[in-house]
């Protein structure tokens, strides 16, 4: 003990990142309007946070890269907020934007400051994951969640109507986070445990009747055991096969609403129900923005403005939501649910050149940091997980967009992504041609044989 005595415990920074995903476990109040809640003022804190460090120590935080890459997005969005339909929506939609791509996603990759942490707030991740699906299963089991086709029993966690996306978001997260643990370079014990908390969490994402999460969720898991390499993903399929046997045969998961949602999948173009009809007029009226403004769009918060003007009558006038413990309510469409025409139709060519290409940036970097990592050896959980979080948003990308509370969760996991792309996989360095061992020297009074 004598030892210890000189030395002073310092939390890790990271403990603050953590503590924002942790207060997504709050329930959100039951008919509300979806917006800002105490996870993204913590946010806010937490970029206060690390500009306090920063100054402290007076380093220089970020290479020339990370600064080009995580600051790409202000440019477009500084002219989507200049045309907006009045400056306080602009100014509004900007702080919004910059948030979640741009001020959250750095502050998380500089307040991570080892593998370790990397893998804490992957950790993170996971319990809440768990946490909300434990209670979107509760749901479904007693009739208490979110109304679906008459029945309340589609798993929404704590967000309620208002987000109906959110647990499945969360959900979707804690398991490519899982995946990546179980497949990457960790402890025998915490690929045990990380392989279980991956299948616990396949039940609540189906329970969450969530197309566009399950459709993004299969894309990532096979991309990262294709990463992982041929022999542990067809271990860790067979796996996967033989769960999703015991929970739809043996379990009884597979109930005749799960099914009719899968099969909807194959029909959204030959005969799609209300819902996709109110998407596919949705992206015709943002695409029609973007066709009137090509260069900037309507400006940023402006589709809602814009949408009867370029919508077609087959719109309805909102989805009906009720359960989780809300009344019934007609929630208004205020956006495409389809983040690229969304960005397309509000900030124009410049938007989404900057914005798509700062996601496409950190994939390009991601992906050549783990194929460096891969030469050297086995693929580390930092590049499935980073890799994995970035494929599953793009994809989810195509079918929804950023609203409501569980939205800065997904900045957290921008910054994750950047962590990756931007620091952990640049540390590999190029992988050059094998460099032949010299030749030892004989030890003295031996003769050398040839």
């Amino acid at each position: 003990m004598p030892a210890l005595r000189g030395r002073t415990f310092r939390p890790s920074p990271v403990l603050a990142v953590i503590a924002v995903v942790a207060l997504l476990a709050l329930p959100v109040a039951p008919g509300g309007d979806g917006g800002a809640g105490p996870a993204d003022a913590a946010s806010g804190l937490l970029v206060v946070l690390c500009a306090v460090l920063l100054l402290r120590a007076r380093a220089r935080p970020l290479s020339r890269t990370a600064v080009v890459v995580l600051g790409l997005p202000v440019g477009g969005l500084a002219l989507a907020a200049v045309d907006a339909v009045s400056p306080g929506e602009g100014v509004a939609g900007l702080g919004r934007y910059l948030q979640i791509f741009v001020l959250v996603p750095a502050a998380v990759l500089l307040l991570i400051r080892d593998r370790r942490d990397f893998r804490l707030l992957a950790w993170a991740f996971v319990g809440l994951a768990l946490w909300q699906g434990a209670i979107g299963v509760r749901q479904y089991a007693t009739g208490t969640g979110a109304s679906y086709q008459g029945e309340d029993v589609r798993a929404v966690g704590t967000f309620g109507t208002q987000d109906v996306m959110g647990m499945a978001t969360v959900v979707s997260f804690g398991l490519v986070c899982a995946v990546g643990l179980a497949l990457g370079r960790t402890g025998a014990r915490e690929r045990l445990g990380a392989g279980v908390c991956a299948l616990v969490l396949l039940a609540p994402l189906a329970l969450s009747f969530s197309r566009g999460a399950w459709i993004a969720t299969t894309v990532t898991l096979t991309a990262q055991l294709a990463l992982a390499g041929l022999r542990r993903a067809l271990r860790v399929g067979a796996v996967v096969v033989a769960a999703g046997v015991v929970l739809v045969g043996g379990l009884g998961v597979g109930t005749a609403m799960l099914q009719e949602r899968i099969d909807s999948i194959s029909r959204v173009a030959d005969a799609p129900d209300q819902s996709v009809t109110d998407r596919y007029t949705m992206w015709a009226a943002a695409t029609g923005m973007w066709q009137r403004h090509p260069l900037t769009g309507v400006g940023l918060k402006g589709f809602p403005e814009y949408r009867d003007g370029h919508a077609s009558l087959a719109l309805s006038a909102g989805s009906d939501t009720e359960g989780a413990g809300a009344g019934y309510r007609k929630q208004p469409l205020l956006s495409p649910h389809n983040m690229y025409l969304l960005v397309l139709g509000e900030q124009g060519l410049a938007g989404v050149l900057c914005l798509v290409g700062c996601w496409l940036a950190l994939l390009v970097l991601g992906l050549r940091g783990l194929w460096r990592a891969r030469r050297r050896g086995a693929v580390p959980e930092g590049a499935l997980i980073g890799c994995g979080l970035l494929l599953w948003q793009l994809v989810d990308f195509a079918y929804a967009d950023i609203g409501g509370p569980s939205t800065v969760l997904t900045a957290v996991c921008f910054g994750l992504v950047a962590r990756w792309a931007l620091v952990d996989g640049e540390a590999y360095g190029p992988v050059g041609p094998a460099v032949p061992a010299r030749p030892r020297p004989a030890p003295a009074g031996k003769a050398v044989v040839r």
